[in-house]
């Protein structure tokens, strides 16, 4: 992929070309990204298509091959799946907690020591994740512990 990036005359207004031999999925979700403008995600609740800041978001869990985004009000279905997610979002916020779930780490009240090396936090909503062993250093790492 070939990246241009030219000066524009003050008279012009911001403009973004795409040349490309078809419109894949990827290409479809940048466009949707600069669309709904300032980094906000877009997911789907009751047949409509809803942009959400991803500093609103709680927790994205995989349930049955389907990836939900919850904030503290509703919850969304998105189309990327976990590990998707986990490219586009932030790493210093963002951080898989285990096979099943990404937490947002600005939104943990709480953390505590489980059995068997594993952690819990307790979000803003008051939902528990338990946080495996095997990601427990990136949370470390993200926290400075």
């Amino acid at each position: 992929m070939k990246i241009t990036i030219l000066e524009k005359a003050a008279d012009e207004e911001d403009e973004i070309i795409i040349k490309c031999g078809y419109l894949d999925e990827s290409l479809t979700k940048l466009i949707n990204q600069f669309k709904a403008g300032k980094g906000k995600m877009n997911f789907y609740k009751d047949s409509k298509i809803v942009f959400v800041e991803p500093g609103e978001i709680l927790y994205f869990e995989s349930v049955d091959d389907t990836v939900f985004a919850y904030t503290k009000d509703c919850v969304y279905e998105t189309k990327s799946k976990l590990y998707q997610l986990e490219e586009e979002l932030p790493s210093s916020t963002f951080f898989r907690a285990n096979k099943a779930v990404i937490v947002n780490v600005d939104k943990i009240n709480s953390l505590a020591p489980l059995f068997g090396g594993r952690f819990e936090a307790v979000l803003e909503n008051g939902y528990k994740v338990v946080i495996s062993r095997n990601y427990l250093s990136t949370l470390k790492e993200i926290l400075g512990l």
